[in-house]
């Protein structure tokens, strides 16, 4: 049977903190478990947000900002890689990691102050390595970490949380080879394991909730690999 459980009972997550701790003093971890951390909170812990009254908007953030910021538009610039599509003030972006975006994971919500907007982590497969690392330390387990975010998807509606950095976890599920129960041999289906376990964890993290972290228990996810693993390679990819 696999659970789902919020972990409950986190302060507010401030500049400097260690969020590794945090969690171990709240969660009753066994081996095994996969812990899912909301991205917003690792980029606080990680000082990873940017104070808008230092941003001054360059002639292409003022276009693409239509009536909204221009500074906030500036600040999603800095953070991509390439715009993919833009209708303003609305921009899809890839960014430096390689996710295709909406606004570059730039967002001001759940952000530590006001005029503040919250960044991606620099490199979200170290910093799930890093809570990981520090569980080990603090409570003796082997437990697999996810930092998840919301990206909406092309041609369906509404976001879904994805896996934008892992550790511990095997982000993709191979079953060319398999064959069905009628004896179909499967020749291309691979599972996105990371992804299916990042939006279940959503279903009790929220978006307003203040429940930053949630604890899966009774899958079996244990592997390695890195969460570029999910990002569609250029030379298969047919709508870049």
């Amino acid at each position: 049977m696999i659970r789902i459980l919020p972990v409950e009972g986190l302060p507010e997550v401030r500049a400097g903190d260690d969020l590794a701790e945090l969690i171990a003093a709240r969660a009753e971890l066994e081996n095994g478990d996969v812990l899912v951390v909301a991205q917003k909170a690792v980029s606080k812990a990680e000082g990873r947000t940017v104070r808008l009254a230092e941003v001054e908007p360059s002639d292409e953030a003022r276009w693409l900002a239509g009536d909204e910021d221009p500074r906030r538009l500036e600040v999603i610039l800095s953070e991509s890689r390439r715009i993919v599509r833009t209708r303003p003030p609305l921009v899809i972006a890839q960014t430096r990691h390689g996710f295709v975006c909406a606004s570059a994971g730039v967002d001001s919500s759940n952000a530590p102050e006001p005029e503040t907007v919250v960044l991606l982590p620099e490199d979200p497969d170290t910093s799930a390595a890093r809570i990981r690392q520090r569980l080990r330390e603090l409570a003796g387990v082997e437990v697999g970490v996810i930092v998840s975010d919301s990206f909406g998807r092309p041609w369906r509606q509404g976001t879904t949380d994805v896996a934008i950095g892992l550790a511990g976890i095997r982000p993709l599920l191979d079953l060319k080879g398999v064959r069905d129960p009628a004896g179909y041999e499967l020749h291309a289906t691979v599972i996105a394991v990371a992804d299916e376990l990042a939006g279940a964890a959503e279903l009790v993290l929220g978006k307003t909730s203040g429940i930053p972290v949630a604890l899966i228990r009774g899958y079996d996810a244990s592997g390695e690999g890195s969460a570029r693993e999910l990002v569609m390679p250029e030379e298969r990819d047919l709508f870049r």
